[in-house]
């Protein structure tokens, strides 16, 4: 028989009758899997429907200041009417080709990146995300050196895809063991140095380190050294004096490719174009990009090659491929976002505004015992909680986070901004066009805030333990 029964229909029309009456947000809890939950029943976030600049608001007209540029991507702000402009002209024109045919905004954007690099002579792939990118670096590090392995951090994070979470010297990588020929080195963490040492009498240990690890692996074995200038939302930090360069005359000496992920650090979130050029003549030799690099209005992330690394595929194939690679729609926002971000001066306003944002955040740190280090560089700071001061215990066991600072978290929101938490930090990363009275005004909320965490200073003993907690397994 043809067609719907009459109670068929009438049961149909009652379900979508339904679906529209029930709240967004129960229908996105009802059919949305969201990343990073311990369980999908704890989500509980507002269904946002509009924003401009560095605020956004939900459905009930709630509105919120973005002090985490969502995940550290969100650059320009919310709804920036060139970047829109940009994406509705390149889509009237041309919203997709393959990557096999040539496309203009493709083209320019590669060419734009290699200029702000001053990778000059290098190329430039495209992958779809930070994450993307970070899976075919370690690919195209492996071709070129003809070795296979590949060194990162503790502390560090690469990605969620399967190799790079693997790389990642993060405890979310419990869920891809087993990667081989991937290494991890001890960070450069200087308020808890691994090494017990203090700059400068170390001399820089933590550079050295890296050296031992790749004479212990063997030199000829090890294709890539993968690092973040500055280590994202893992801590915050950067090593201290010349360890970049350290690094750079490390890898020069083994014949091994230094790589250089910015894809939290790029396009001025730090003061600088990209986070390494904070030590100029030590540049990469690839450079792993996504989040700023269109400032979150398109999913794109790339892989800057330089010369050295490009000329190899003059003669040898480049076996890989993505469907979407180079999509001119994304390519298109990542080169309005560039233009963006040199005709408003947003790379040098970093760096400025960063700098009093910091001396604010110093100056309200005085006044909390629980904040036991200030770092981070331009328009990115993170602030460690501890709990006593003398031994620098800090708030909770990482990367576990403690009760009070999810009651921050949750405070901050009914408050309404938004900040990033992880463990025992509290991390202050707003979009690069934030109106300098707003952030004012946000830092006056953290500081207040602060106080839900002094209630904790000194009332530790032996620190904070939390729940046992299992991970997903199959029987």
């Amino acid at each position: 028989m043809v067609g719907i029964l009459f109670s068929e229909r009438t049961s149909v029309v009652d379900a979508i009758a339904s679906n529209e009456t029930r709240s967004a947000v129960q229908l996105e809890k009802d059919y949305v899997l969201h990343t990073w939950q311990n369980r999908q029943g704890d989500w509980d976030g507002p269904t946002v429907v509009g924003g401009e600049g560095a605020w956004f608001w939900d459905e009930e007209g709630k509105r919120y200041l973005d002090l985490s540029s969502q995940a550290q991507c969100n650059h320009l702000g919310h709804q920036h009417p060139d970047m829109v402009a940009a994406i509705q002209k390149q889509a009237a024109e041309l919203c997709f080709i393959h990557i096999a045919w040539g496309a203009k905004p493709r083209a320019e954007l590669a060419k734009r990146l290699i200029e702000t690099s001053g990778m000059e002579g290098g190329k430039v792939y495209y992958a779809q995300s930070g994450a993307g990118a970070t899976e075919h670096a370690m690919k195209v590090a492996r071709w070129i050196t003809g070795r296979q392995k590949i060194i990162s951090r503790y502390r560090s994070y690469h990605g969620a895809t399967s190799n790079a979470i693997a790389l990642s010297g993060d405890s979310r990588n419990w869920s891809t063991p087993g990667v081989p020929n991937i290494m991890h080195a001890l960070p450069p963490y200087c308020y808890r140095c691994p090494f017990q040492l203090t700059y400068p009498g170390c001399n820089l240990r933590c550079a050295s380190h890296i050296a031992d690890i790749i004479e212990w692996e063997g030199p000829n074995n090890v294709a890539a050294l993968v690092v973040e200038p500055i280590v994202g939302t893992n801590g915050v930090f950067a090593g201290p004096g010349d360890y970049w360069r350290e690094l750079r005359d490390i890898c020069n000496h083994y014949g091994v490719l230094l790589i250089a992920d910015e894809v939290m650090t790029g396009f001025g979130r730090t003061g600088a174009w990209f986070g390494w050029q904070h030590w100029p003549d030590a540049a990469p030799d690839i450079m792993l990009l996504g989040k700023g690099l269109t400032a979150a209005y398109q999913p794109l992330g790339a892989v800057v090659l330089n010369q050295h690394c490009a000329s190899f595929f003059g003669d040898h194939p480049l076996p890989t491929g993505l469907t979407y690679s180079g999509h001119p729609l994304c390519c298109a926002a990542g080169v309005a976002a560039i233009d963006l971000y040199e005709r408003d001066g947003l790379i040098e306003r970093s760096r400025k505004l960063g700098a009093w944002m910091h001396g604010q955040l110093r100056e309200i740190s005085t006044h909390h015992p629980s904040v036991g280090d200030l770092r981070g560089i331009g328009l990115f700071a993170g602030m460690e909680l501890i709990v006593n001061e003398e031994t620098r215990q800090p708030l909770s066991p990482w990367p576990h986070m403690h009760p009070a600072l999810k009651r921050l978290k949750s405070e901050a929101r009914d408050r309404g901004i938004t900040l990033t938490t992880r463990g025992n930090l509290l991390i202050i990363s707003p979009p690069l066009i934030i109106e300098k009275s707003d952030l004012a005004w946000g830092i006056a909320q953290v500081d207040e805030l602060l106080d839900i965490i002094d209630e904790e200073y000194g009332t530790q003993s032996n620190g904070w333990r939390p729940e046992r907690t299992h991970h997903i397994g199959f029987r």
